[in-house]
């Protein structure tokens, strides 16, 4: 082939230069060669241009790419992994593998025909900036959402880069479909939101109880973070509550694969102690073995204090409507001595043989009623007289009277507050709660001291109220009284306004002062707080609510009409015979005439008869047949001009509003 080319070189009939690669191979190498003839043109006939060179070196590069792009596509053909050979200008899909062919549901030639932008969901410019990435190699990764020939669409992860080929970059592109893993990964992601914005303390510790995660909520109700306790074991937070077999009892259960329910009481990092109620049950791994421990628990410290204030308060109820009951009937007795101890006492001189015990027997009787009164009063069923007050004035007032109460030798320092607004109030339950509390710090000092009596103005917002479940926002004035005195344990604050309950001893206290005070308070729809502990003396501080306007005028007190003997004619209804014969006795000794009767129903028949001139109906209000309230409407209906005076031991609720006496009575 050469001699040819070199003829027809020399005959100028060598239309284009002649080039021939061929092998020379011998034993040890394999070599090839190039030989070019190129005819010299008409000008030089005759002469030929005749190039030969070795080759062997681009032969073997040739080779070698040859086999290995045969190796390529055989792998690229078998590989389990979607493999897709993408042209980066246009996009368009050159070759596609069969795990392509079988993800995608199309086949290979059809893939052939198709562009990328027929399978990726995002818009034809996102996907370009992607295949200029890809080309560039800034981005390697990418994660698209991929259509399948079903409709279906799948979220594949696709690793991307160019390769050389024929002469030209395209890209080559293994796409992995994580459609399950990235819904494995969100559920992952929700669960870790779920728990860590759970309202919820949630520990996880491995099996051997080292703590491997805690939430927020466990940072915020122990104190510590995160760094802090990874690593430790629970018994961090140990309070020392609970001995040792409650925890062995919690272990073992656990351990068995049962969950354990209950309460703990543990320490948070500031050294304060909180109560939570833990549920705390295993975590099994993929062998059915437990691999670690999750507790779930929940700080119920201030829901025990809420409860405890409501059992408190509603075992207070239970024991003033008993102690309302038995003051009750005890002044029906009371009535009855006091009222026969007068008129013998009445009756007979100072020198007499009976005069002394008749005084005993009155004077016993009225320490009785002062404490029916106190009774009452923590029952908040005593009738009251409000008045709207200053509360400043009406403590300066009681300043005296509370120096000679506490002596000489403990002083008093009273620090009013400037221009309170006013409250509506009996200035004598003021008197009352001042005497009470005074004489308590007394008996709690000893060898001299101080109480510190002061006044103040707050606002309580619904956060402020939070701690107290009987508190309402509002406004509200405050009394306060400190003493220096030996303060009170826990145990005793958790009685203090209980009913005869004392811790003085025995003759030296009624057990009723505090209860009284607390009565007044509730009855006034205000608050009373306690802080005391032992050598550290004690705090009372009382909320009394605002009025809701400004005073406009005090309401003076009418004046008592003197005690004065007549002749009218009374009817009198007790259905008690012993106060209803005390009663008329006492009448007619003051000159009055007297009609009595036990039953209601007899005085209504009595008024009907237009003959029979009645010029006042007294009557008792708690009555079984008919109450005294009841027997006056009925009255006024038959005689509208008729005076009732109304009388009774226990008027609450009866002739008054929550013993607070109703306008014209």
């Amino acid at each position: 082939k050469v001699a040819r080319a070199i003829r027809l070189a020399q005959e100028d009939r060598l239309e284009k230069p002649f080039t021939l690669e061929y092998p020379c191979h011998d034993e040890n190498e394999q070599r090839w060669f190039q030989a070019r003839v190129v005819s010299m043109g008409p000008d030089q006939a005759g002469y030929v241009l005749v190039e030969h060179q070795s080759i062997t070196n681009q032969k073997k590069d040739q080779l070698e790419r040859l086999a290995t792009e045969e190796r390529f596509q055989k792998i690229f053909e078998s590989h389990s992994a979607v493999m897709l050979l993408i042209e980066p200008e246009s996009g368009r899909l050159l070759d596609a593998n069969f795990a392509a062919e079988k993800f995608y549901g199309y086949s290979r030639n059809l893939l052939k025909k198709m562009s990328i932008q027929e399978i990726n969901l995002l818009s034809p410019e996102e996907i370009g900036k992607r295949r200029e990435e890809a080309l560039a190699k800034t981005v390697e990764c990418f994660i698209f959402p991929h259509r399948l020939a079903n409709g279906e669409v799948r979220n594949v992860e696709v690793y991307s880069s160019p390769i050389p080929i024929d002469g030209r970059h395209l890209l080559f592109s293994i796409v992995h479909d994580i459609t399950e893993r990235m819904e494995i990964e969100n559920e992952r992601e929700r669960l870790i939101s779920a728990i860590e914005q759970a309202a919820e303390c949630i520990v996880i510790t491995d099996k051997e109880g080292s703590i491997q995660y805690v939430n927020p909520v466990f940072e915020k109700t122990t104190g510590y973070s995160r760094e802090e306790v990874i690593g430790q074991n629970p018994r961090v937070l140990k309070s020392g509550r609970h001995d040792g077999p409650f925890y062995e009892k919690l272990w073992e259960t656990i351990s068995s694969g049962e969950t354990w329910t209950g309460r703990m009481v543990n320490k948070r990092k500031d050294g304060a102690f909180y109560t939570e109620e833990a549920s705390i049950s295993p975590v099994y791994n993929s062998s059915g073995e437990i691999s670690s421990f999750v507790a779930v628990k929940r700080d119920i410290t201030q829901e025990l204090a809420l409860e405890e204030q409501l059992h408190q308060s509603q075992k207070m109820e239970a024991v003033g409507r008993l102690a309302g009951g038995v003051a009750h009937d005890f002044n029906n007795m009371l009535q009855t001595i006091l009222g026969y101890s007068e008129m013998g006492l009445e009756g007979i001189s100072p020198s007499h043989p009976l005069h002394l015990s008749l005084s005993e027997i009155h004077t016993a009787a009225e320490r009785s009623a002062d404490l029916t009164r106190q009774l009452l009063a923590f029952a908040r069923k005593q009738t009251i007289s409000p008045k709207i007050l200053d509360l400043n004035d009406a403590v300066a007032d009681t300043l005296k009277m509370l120096g000679r109460l506490i002596g000489e030798d403990i002083h008093l320092i009273w620090k009013p507050a400037h221009k309170l607004p006013p409250i509506s109030m009996d200035p004598v339950q003021i008197h009352q709660i001042l005497a009470n509390l005074t004489v308590n710090a007394r008996d709690a000092i000893s060898d001299g001291g101080t109480i510190h009596i002061e006044s103040s103005a707050v606002s309580l917002s619904e956060e402020d109220c939070e701690a107290n479940r009987n508190m309402r926002p509002g406004e509200y004035v405050t009394l306060k009284l400190t003493d220096d005195g030996v303060g009170m344990d826990s145990e005793t604050l958790d009685r203090i306004f209980e009913p005869f309950f004392t811790t003085k001893a025995q003759g030296e206290g009624t057990g009723l002062g505090l209860a009284t005070v607390y009565g007044i308070v509730k009855q006034n729809e205000g608050y009373i707080e306690v802080d005391s502990k032992p050598g550290l003396g004690t705090t009372f501080q009382i909320f009394l609510p605002c009025l809701d306007k400004q005073i406009e005028g005090e309401r003076g007190a009418k004046a008592k009409p003197p005690l004065l003997k007549g002749s009218e004619r009374i009817l009198l209804v007790e259905d008690e015979q012993v106060v209803l014969d005390l009663g008329v006795r006492l009448l007619k000794k003051l000159g009055y005439h007297v009609i009595a009767t036990r039953d209601p129903r007899e005085a209504i028949r009595l008024l009907q008869d237009p003959s029979l001139s009645i010029d006042l109906l007294m009557t008792d209000v708690v009555m079984p047949e008919m109450s005294g309230r009841d027997l006056f409407e009925r009255v006024r209906e038959i005689r509208p001009e008729i005076k009732c005076l109304f009388m009774s031991g226990y008027t609450a609720d009866v002739i008054t509003h929550h013993g607070i006496l109703e306008e014209g009575i």
